[in-house]
């Protein structure tokens, strides 16, 4: 999708403002580049999905640095680079890492099946249908959504819970409202 170099300026303008909308705007138009780009390079749909979160919370944190001379994309796309580069040299370094690999792959394979149940939020009627719907994401998103819109928990608290970086989560939520939204429009449709 080719945008106007005016229009993209603009958003990323209006993020540095703090304008939710034009963060979830950024988040949405260059998602998929990150994300193929990481899916590409680790050959693992959970590090890339990692990969890609930690790009924008870095990027979103640090958007005031971006010169209007350079390509957006092409930023995000080199700090992805680097903060993969940065994850290999601590996995390598890591002795306990060779033997843990093996592990950790199983620990991912588990679905999660435990339901997130809180019924003060949403009516009795939309409630089984909602939560049928949250279980089509994937556990780390089905975790966020229950955090923040299930148990009331802040951003920080959940970033506290989670213990990952604010912005982190912030990406995160993005990210499974996005995806929540469009299971919710696609068995509507």
């Amino acid at each position: 999708m080719e945008i106007n170099k005016a229009a993209l300026l603009n958003q990323i303008e209006q993020a540095k403002a703090g304008q939710q909308a034009a963060y979830k705007f950024l988040l949405d138009t260059f998602w998929t580049d990150v994300y193929a780009f990481q899916l590409k390079r680790t050959r693992n749909e959970y590090d890339a999905e990692e990969i890609t979160i930690q790009t924008f919370s870095k990027a979103f944190d640090k958007l005031e640095t971006f010169d209007s001379n350079y390509v957006f994309k092409t930023w995000l796309i080199t700090i992805s680079k680097n903060i993969h580069i940065d994850l290999v040299r601590k996995k390598n370094s890591s002795i306990r890492a060779r033997t843990a690999d093996e592990s950790n792959e199983k620990v991912y394979k588990i679905p999660d099946e435990t339901p997130t149940i809180e019924d003060s939020l949403i009516s009795e009627q939309h409630l089984a249908q909602l939560l049928s719907d949250i279980k089509q994401l994937k556990p780390p998103y089905q975790e966020v959504i229950n955090l923040r819109y299930f148990q009331e928990k802040s951003y920080k608290e959940i970033a506290a819970h989670l213990d990952e970086p604010l912005n982190n989560i912030k990406v995160k939520l993005l990210r499974a409202k996005k995806l929540l939204s469009q299971i919710i429009e696609s068995r509507r449709g």
